[in-house]
C-alpha cells in the first residue's frame, strides 16, 4: 500500500526538494510492510491524544521524520488563538446585515466580513508603526476593490488580473473616506489604511452604503482611535410615494426619484451625497431624517458590539499640541494674522500669511534652545488663522472679500467661446473660472461601463480637469486623480436629469470642464459652465441648472451662539470652516447635493437653513447666466455630427448588415457615413461627420426593407450577372431577380450578351414571385408597355417580311416548323 498523504495535515510542510519522485514512490511501496507493523503503535498513540510523526521519503531514498505539533501540548503557540467568530446582526431598513470578526484576518488591527444577502465585503484597517504626520491631518487612505470572481466572471481584455482601479471603485472609496476621516482624531499621525474587497455580489443592492458600514465596523473593533462609529444607508423615493425607502433594491432604484447615500453617527449626519429629479427641500429633508434614524440604530449596535469584542483604543499615541504654543503664537503674530486674513485677493492674502508664518517659526522654533518644533508653530498659526476668520464673520458679519454671509460673488459668462467645438462656454464667479466644451457623437462614442452589475453604457458623461496652474502652482498632470473623478461625477449627476431622452435626441453627449482659476467650488462652476455649453451645442435640455457651495461656521453652544451659514464659500472658508455643502438645481428643485462635515455632524435644523439659503442663491445665479454675452447659440454647430435613426423590421436586419457586414461597408463608403449601428430590435442609428450624405444613406437603408411589388416597373436596375439562359438584375439594394432570355427583348434573342452586359442598367418589370420567393423579371414587357401600338405594328410587319403568318400556317399544315429568319436580318431595337 502507498504511504498515507502527509500533505493533508495542517502541521506538515513539504519543501520542493522533498516532493515525491519515481524513486520516492518505489521506496514508499517497499516500506508498506513497515507501516503495517507500526499501525498498532500509531493507533495507540492516537488514542492517547498524541499525533504520530509521519515519515517523508527523501529523493535519495532515506526517510526523514517530519515533526508535528501535538494537539494540546503546553508549548503549542497556536493554542491561544481563538478563531471563534463573533457576529453582529444589524437591521438596516429593508435589509439584514451580518458583521463577523475573529475568524479571518486576525493580524490586521481590525478585520470584518460583512454580509448582506449573498453580498460579502471583507474590510480591514491597519496602522503603521512610525509617526509620519505632524498631527495637522489624518494620514488615512481608503482602497475599495470589486473582484470579478464575486459574480463568477473574468476581467475582459488582455490583463486578467484584478487590480486596475475603475472609476466606480474610486467613487465608493471616496464615499467611505469622507465620513470616517473627521471621526479619527487629528492628532493620530500614523499611516492608516482601510482596504475593502467585494468577494461575493448578488446584484440585489449596491455596495457603497454597505462599504461605509463595513469600514466603520473594522475601525470600531481596532485599536485606532475613533470618536464614534458611523454607518451608511441608501435612501430612495418611488414616484407617487411620500415615504422614503431605506436600502432599496437595484430594481427599485431604477424607478426612484432620489438616490441618496447618507452616513452619520448616532447623534448627527456626517455626510450626504445624492441625486434627484428636482426634489423639493421638504422631500430632501424628510429623506435625510428617515435615513439618519436607520443610521443611529446601527451605530448604537456597532458601538456596543465593539466594546465587547474590540481592542483597547490607543489613545496615548494621539499627538497633542505642546502647552503654551498657541498663546506664544497669538502673542507674537496674532494681530498680524488677523489683519492678513482680511485681505480680499487670494494671492496677496496667501503671500502675507506665509510671510507671517515664516517669521513666527523663526522666532519660536529657530534657535537651539527653542521650546517648540517647526510643525508645532505652523499648526498653531493655522489654528490662529481659523479663529481670526471665524471671529471676523461672527463678530462683524464680513468675510475676507468684503461680502456679507448671503451674497454671491460677481458673475460673468459667455457662450460660443471656442469656434470649432460643437458647443462651449466660459463661466467666471469671483476668482473661480471654468471653460466647458460639449462634444456630440453617435452610439459608439458612449462610455463603456465594466463593473459587477449590469451597467449600461453612458450616453452622457462629464470629464473634469483641475490643472495645478488654476491655483498658481506646479504639480502632477496626467490621469485623473481621485478628486477630479469625484468632482466630475458630482457635476455629471447634477446635469443628468436635464439631458433629453434618446428618442428625442439620439446623440452621445460628452462634456468636459477645464478649471482655469480656483478659489472655492470649482465643481459647482462646472455645473454652471456645463449648462451653458449644452445650450450652445443645441442640446434641448429640459431646464437650466446652476450650482452653489454653502459653508458653515459653528458657534459656542454653551454660550448660546447660533451657527452661521455662508453662501458661495471661498477656498479658505472651505478649508477653515466646518462644512462644505454643494447644491445644484434651480429655484424649484434639487438635482444634486453633496455635504462633507469637518466636525462631529450637524442637525437637521442647520441643514434646512443651508438648503433654503442655497435655493435663493441658485435663483440669483440662474438670473446672471441668462445675461450671458454672447448668449449660447441654441442650435447645433455646422461641425457637429449628423445622427439619424431608422427603424426596420427585424427580418431585414441581416439584409441591412450584409454578408460579413459588406452592405454596411458599402453604404459607409458611398455616403461617407462614419458608423451604422443596428440593435436586436431593428433600430438603425446612422452617424456621420460634417460633409456626409446622410439623406442618401437613409434612402438606401429604407430601400433595403421595401417589399418588391408584382407589376411594378423598376428603373435603372443594375445587371449583376449574365448567363446563357438570362441575366440577374438587382431591382432593389440586395434584391435580385432573373430576367430570362425570352424576356429580354421583343424578338428572339440568340445571345444574352448581345442585349445586356454586367454593370449595365436596364428597366425591368416584376411579373411574378414563385413559391420559393424568387422574382421573375421582364424587359420585354417594359418595351411593349412603353412602345404600345407602334411596337406591335412594327413587330407584325417584321413577321410578314420573314414569311409571316401565311408561311407559318403552311408549315403547320405540312407538319413542319415555320421558316427561320435569314441570318443577318436586323432585329427590332428599342
Amino acid at each position: 500500500r502507498p504511504l498515507p498523504s502527509v500533505s493533508s495535515s495542517p502541521s506538515v510542510y513539504l519543501p520542493p526538494r522533498l516532493l515525491p519522485s519515481t524513486r520516492t514512490t518505489e521506496m514508499a511501496m517497499r516500506s508498506s510492510c513497515a507501516m503495517r507493523a507500526r499501525a498498532p503503535r500509531i493507533g495507540a498513540a492516537r488514542s492517547a491524544g498524541v499525533q504520530p510523526c509521519p515519515r517523508v521519503v527523501a529523493p535519495h531514498g532515506r526517510r526523514r521524520p517530519v515533526r508535528c505539533a501535538a494537539a494540546g501540548a503546553p508549548d503549542d503557540p497556536y493554542a491561544a488563538l481563538d478563531r471563534t467568530p463573533k457576529t453582529l446582526t444589524l437591521r438596516i431598513g429593508e435589509s439584514e446585515v451580518t458583521v463577523e470578526t475573529g475568524r479571518i484576518g486576525r493580524q490586521a488591527n481590525g478585520a470584518v466580513m460583512v454580509t448582506e444577502g449573498e453580498t460579502v465585503i471583507y474590510a480591514t484597517i491597519c496602522a503603521g508603526r512610525d509617526v509620519t504626520a505632524d498631527g495637522g491631518f489624518v494620514p488615512l487612505t481608503v482602497n475599495y476593490q470589486e473582484r470579478y470572481s464575486a459574480v463568477g466572471r473574468t476581467a475582459g481584455g488582455y490583463r486578467k488580473r484584478d487590480g486596475g482601479v475603475r472609476e466606480n471603485e474610486t467613487l465608493i472609496g471616496r464615499l467611505v473616506d469622507r465620513p470616517l476621516r473627521p471621526i479619527i482624531p487629528k492628532g493620530w499621525a500614523y499611516d492608516t489604511q482601510i482596504l475593502e474587497w467585494v468577494l461575493s455580489y448578488d446584484g440585489e443592492r449596491s455596495t457603497d452604503a454597505l462599504a461605509i458600514t463595513a469600514a466603520s465596523a473594522a475601525a470600531a473593533i481596532s485599536d485606532v482611535p475613533l470618536k464614534k462609529p458611523i454607518a451608511g444607508v441608501r435612501v430612495g423615493l418611488l414616484p407617487g410615494e411620500t415615504e422614503p425607502l431605506i436600502n432599496p433594491t437595484c430594481e427599485q432604484m431604477e424607478r426612484s426619484r432620489l438616490d441618496l447615500v447618507l452616513a452619520g453617527t448616532e447623534d448627527a449626519v456626517m455626510m450626504i451625497e445624492g441625486f434627484g429629479d428636482f426634489l423639493t427641500v421638504e422631500e430632501m429633508l424628510y429623506a435625510v431624517e428617515k435615513g439618519h434614524e436607520a443610521v443611529a440604530s446601527a451605530c448604537r449596535d456597532i458601538e456596543a458590539w465593539a466594546k465587547d469584542v474590540g481592542r483597547v483604543k490607543n489613545e496615548a499615541a494621539v499627538l497633542v499640541a505642546p502647552e503654551g504654543v498657541d498663546d506664544a503664537v497669538r502673542a507674537l503674530v496674532g494681530a498680524e494674522l488677523a489683519e492678513a486674513m482680511a485681505i480680499s485677493v487670494k494671492q496677496k492674502r496667501g503671500a502675507a500669511v506665509e510671510g507671517i508664518r515664516a517669521r513666527a517659526i523663526e522666532s519660536l522654533a529657530g534657535g537651539d534652545d527653542a521650546k517648540f518644533t517647526e510643525s508645532d508653530v505652523r499648526l498653531a498659526c493655522g489654528r490662529c488663522e481659523s479663529n481670526a476668520l471665524r471671529s471676523m464673520i461672527r463678530a462683524n458679519g464680513v468675510r475676507q472679500d468684503g461680502r456679507d454671509t448671503k451674497t454671491v460673488r460677481p458673475i460673468t459668462c459667455s457662450g460660443g467661446l471656442l469656434p470649432r467645438t460643437h458647443g462651449s462656454s466660459l463661466f467666471t464667479r469671483g476668482e473661480t473660472q471654468a471653460i466647458a466644451a460639449t462634444t456630440l457623437g453617435g452610439a459608439t462614442d458612449a462610455q463603456k461601463v465594466d463593473g459587477l452589475g449590469n451597467d449600461k453604457d453612458r450616453r452622457f458623461y462629464l470629464h473634469y480637469f483641475f490643472p495645478p496652474s488654476s491655483v498658481g502652482e506646479t504639480g502632477r498632470v496626467g490621469a485623473a486623480n481621485r478628486r477630479e473623478v469625484g468632482h466630475g461625477n458630482l457635476a455629471e449627476r447634477a446635469l443628468m436629469p436635464v439631458i433629453p431622452p434618446y428618442d428625442d435626441f439620439p446623440f452621445t453627449v460628452r462634456l468636459e470642464s477645464t478649471i482655469t482659476e480656483s478659489n472655492g467650488s470649482s465643481s459647482m462652476a462646472t455645473v454652471c459652465a456645463g449648462s451653458l455649453a449644452l445650450q450652445d451645442a443645441g442640446v434641448p435640455i429640459t431646464r437650466k441648472v446652476a450650482g452653489i457651495a454653502m459653508g458653515l461656521i459653528l458657534g459656542d453652544e454653551s454660550a448660546g451662539e447660533a451657527p452661521v451659514i455662508l453662501t458661495d464659500i471661498l477656498g479658505s472658508e472651505d478649508a477653515l470652516g466646518d462644512m462644505d455643502f454643494k447644491v445644484a438645481g434651480d429655484g424649484d428643485g434639487i438635482s444634486a447635493f453633496q455635504m462633507d462635515i469637518k466636525v462631529e455632524g450637524i442637525t437637521l435644523a442647520v441643514l434646512r437653513e443651508a438648503l433654503e439659503s442655497a435655493r435663493v442663491g441658485l435663483v440669483h445665479i440662474l438670473g446672471e447666466m441668462d445675461k450671458a454675452d454672447p448668449a449660447p447659440a441654441g442650435r447645433m454647430s455646422a461641425y457637429a455630427p449628423q445622427v439619424e435613426v431608422v427603424e426596420v423590421p427585424q427580418k431585414y436586419i441581416g439584409k441591412v448588415i450584409g454578408k460579413g457586414g459588406e452592405q454596411i461597408k458599402a453604404i459607409c463608403e458611398q455616403t461617407k457615413i462614419d458608423t451604422i449601428d443596428i440593435n436586436e430590435e431593428g433600430v438603425v442609428t446612422l452617424t456621420g461627420s460634417f460633409g456626409c450624405d446622410m439623406p442618401k444613406a437613409v434612402e438606401i437603408i429604407r430601400s433595403l426593407t421595401v417589399e418588391p411589388e408584382v407589376g411594378k416597373t423598376y428603373r435603372n436596375a443594375r445587371v449583376t450577372k449574365v448567363l446563357d439562359f438570362g441575366a440577374f438584375v438587382e431591382i432593389l439594394p440586395g434584391v435580385e431577380g432573373l430576367c430570362h432570355v425570352s424576356e429580354l427583348d421583343v424578338t428572339r434573342v440568340a445571345n444574352v450578351r448581345d442585349v445586356v452586359e454586367e454593370g449595365q442598367t436596364i428597366d425591368v418589370k416584376l411579373l411574378e414571385t414563385n413559391e420559393r420567393g424568387q422574382f421573375k423579371l421582364s424587359r420585354r414587357a417594359v418595351l411593349l408597355d412603353e412602345g404600345g401600338e407602334k411596337v406591335r405594328r412594327e413587330l407584325a410587319e417584321a413577321k410578314v417580311a420573314a414569311g409571316g403568318d401565311d408561311a407559318e400556317d403552311a408549315g403547320k399544315a405540312r407538319g413542319k416548323p415555320p421558316p427561320k429568319a435569314r441570318r443577318g436580318r436586323s432585329r427590332l431595337r428599342e
